[in-house]
């Protein structure tokens, strides 16, 4: 432990002492000291925070330092009662501060308790209980704008989180500051009872055990009483005032002292109007004008100071912002921040800034945040904040997606328009602007409001502009899944999967696979649009095989095998047959012939001519397909089905690879085609 932590510790050990073990008159005028000085710091302290949470250990702090001033009450009442006496400070307060005079004493001791404990005390705790109910109220709206900031791409994750945090934090401050603040009204109560004590019983102890004269010991005791009363109500009274002050203070960009000051004279005119009240104030009453005039002269003067050169100090500012602005952008770390780059960009001409400004009725955030949703629960991973941004540099109509930093897809909408796209069947009366669907490449035209429903009663698919973004976004995004997700993306997934499977994750990493290891498995699995969501089968398969191969592509073989269920449910609908195009046993021992095997893995060598006709025939038998309106699944062995992806991935990325062991065995798979080679 450090020596500050040792330090509290002896301190709070020390309170403990007092309560139990009598302390020397000269030790008891040390803590009284220190008591006014730790009762000083925190006012100063809490005067001097721009918001209450820079000071979150207050209620806390305020528990221990009432508990050591208690603890000296006790420690001072013992040695009172006991030796008469109760240290050089207590006695100094009871005979050069009061005067010697009882009864002065008395006075200044009963204002000082009616000050903190009616005024002071009695609004701090009204204070906290009103901020705490209403700092809870607020904790749902805050946290949804914290949300529709993050999903604008205004905030990071980390700030997101930090603000979550603050938000929180918030809540337990405020609660907390509603308990302590009953301690301060506890401790004013029990000033008065050991000043009740002490008085009475000192005078009873002086004539019985000292036998004193009940005058004199009534002098003696009462002194040693109202000098104990106002030490240690003065340290009690500060704490009050800083209680107060934290739990009336707002967020700010300064200290109590200079909000009081750029606040309270930020309007020069209304000294003016006070140094005439005041100067009018001797005139017409029997006050000196002695008195009157320098003050409303100190207050004139104050206005003519302020006002006179509001223009010079204005700019002023302009220019220490803008030199500060400067320094910023030569400074070295303006320009490491200009190497971040954002995940996901969203960028569109300013034609198409009614979809993002909810004034204007955009649901564009609204969206997004639906598509993270959807793809979480589609692909199993968190997609990354949409940064949204205008551009000035694209059409006004025109929209592009860029992942890391690279244009992924590229759109133009028209706002004022409906994409219509056709059955199959041209309708002549359906006029519009001829397009290209962005998200399927399907042809597609832009009609007008007027044409929406004619169009839809002819059979076209009728889509306002929102919907025909966001489908985009989301099919692109679905696409380039597997570029999201990183090695810390992927150590969060595990470290979610730690939570409730620990015994599987220490299994699989950091061995015998690393995180790396595992993110290629998980990407290999999102290129082929397969879901990741079922982390527990997908890490039980690698705790299986990963003992027996480190080669990823074949640990993502097995994966899939083992998610066969998930597969087949994803390829198959409505009913138990399938229609595939299947390789044929030709065309997969040429592939199996053409596998090089190396030390870092395996790859396909294949003859150049023999690849482009296997290509020529996986074409032509997709296209068959097509034309039948089914969409094309080519089935082949497990041994050689990552081979036959390589090859044919460039060429037919969205065409789904499965293998044999990735069907349910209840699936009746019907041969439409065959690729082969003459």
């Amino acid at each position: 432990m450090s020596a500050r932590d040792l330090s509290v510790l002896a301190s709070v050990i020390l309170i403990v002492a007092m309560l139990i073990i009598p302390f020397p008159s000269w030790m008891l005028s040390v803590l009284i000291i220190i008591n006014i000085s730790l009762a000083l710091l925190v006012l100063l302290t809490s005067m001097n925070m721009n918001e209450p949470l820079q000071f979150s250990i207050f209620p806390s702090l305020l528990l221990l330092l009432t508990l050591f001033r208690l603890g000296l009450n006790v420690s001072t009442t013992r040695s009172i009662l006991s030796k008469g006496e109760a240290g050089g400070v207590v006695e100094t307060f009871g005979t050069f501060v009061v005067g010697g005079n009882v009864l002065v004493g008395l006075v200044v001791f009963v204002i000082l308790i009616v000050i903190q404990f009616i005024v002071i005390t009695k609004g701090s705790e009204r204070v906290s209980e009103v901020a705490a109910r209403f700092t809870l109220d607020a904790m749902p709206g805050k946290q949804m704008s914290i949300d529709a900031d993050l999903n604008a791409g205004m905030i990071s994750e980390h700030d997101a989180r930090h603000r979550r945090d603050k938000i929180s934090r918030e809540a337990d401050f405020y609660g907390a500051m509603d308990g302590a603040s009953k301690f301060v009204k506890g401790d004013a109560i029990a000033g008065i009872v050991i000043v009740m004590i002490n008085l009475i019983f000192g005078i009873i102890i002086g004539m019985t055990q000292q036998g004193l004269p009940i005058a004199e010991a009534a002098t003696k005791y009462s002194l040693l009483t109202v000098g104990d009363g106002i030490v240690s109500q003065i340290p009690a009274l500060l704490i009050s005032t800083a209680t107060g002050i934290v739990v009336t203070r707002a967020a700010s960009e300064g200290n109590l002292g200079q909000d009081i000051m750029n606040q309270l004279l930020a309007y020069p005119f209304m000294l003016y109007v006070a140094a005439f009240t005041i100067f009018m104030l001797g005139v017409a009453t029997p006050i000196e004008d002695i008195l009157t005039i320098p003050i409303a002269a100190a207050l004139g003067f104050g206005g003519y100071m302020l006002s006179r050169t509001p223009g010079e100090s204005e700019s002023e500012i302009a220019a220490m912002e803008e030199e500060v602005e400067t320094d910023e952008m030569k400074s070295p770390e303006s320009v490491v921040n200009l190497l971040n780059v954002d995940p996901i960009e969203f960028e569109f001409g300013y034609g198409l800034i009614p979809l993002a400004d909810t004034n204007q009725g955009g649901d564009l955030l609204d969206r997004i945040v639906m598509i993270r949703r959807q793809l979480a629960i589609e692909l199993g991973l968190v997609i990354p904040v949409v940064r949204i941004r205008d551009n000035i540099q694209l059409q006004p109509n025109e929209y592009r997606l860029k992942i890391k930093g690279n244009e992924m897809a590229r759109g133009e909408l028209l706002l004022d328009h409906y994409l219509a796209m056709s059955p199959g069947v041209e309708d002549e009366s359906i006029e519009g602007i001829d397009t290209i669907e962005p998200s399927f490449g399907l042809p597609a035209k832009w009609i007008s409001e007027d044409m929406k429903e004619q169009a839809e009663i002819f059979g076209y698919t009728v889509v306002d502009p929102p919907s025909v973004v966001s489908t985009h976004i989301t099919e692109v995004i679905k696409t380039n899944a597997y570029e999201l997700l990183g090695r810390q993306e992927t150590k969060q997934l595990i470290d979610h999967l730690q939570e409730t499977y620990p015994i599987l994750v220490e299994e699989v990493t950091p061995n015998p696979l690393s995180v790396g290891e595992v993110q290629k498995v998980l990407a290999k699995l999102l290129r082929e649009n397969v879901s990741i969501r079922n982390l527990p089968i997908i890490f039980e398969t690698l705790a299986d095989f990963s003992k027996m191969s480190s080669d990823t592509d074949l640990l993502a073989e097995y994966v899939r095998q083992a998610l066969a269920r998930q597969i087949t449910n994803q390829y198959v609908q409505e009913n138990t047959s399938l229609k595939v195009v299947t390789v044929s046993g030709k065309v997969e021992k040429m592939i199996a012939d053409s596998i090089q095997q190396t030390e870092h893995g395996n790859y396909l060598s294949m003859d150049p001519n023999d690849s482009q006709r296997v290509l020529e025939s996986t074409a032509s038998q997709i296209e068959q397909l097509s034309l039948m309106e089914e969409s094309p699944i080519i089935l082949c062995s497990p041994a050689v089905r990552m081979y036959v992806r390589q090859l044919t991935e460039r060429y037919f990325p969205q065409v789904p690879i499965l293998s044999y062991n990735e069907l349910e065995a209840n699936v009746e798979v019907q041969s439409v085609g065959v690729v082969n080679v003459d």
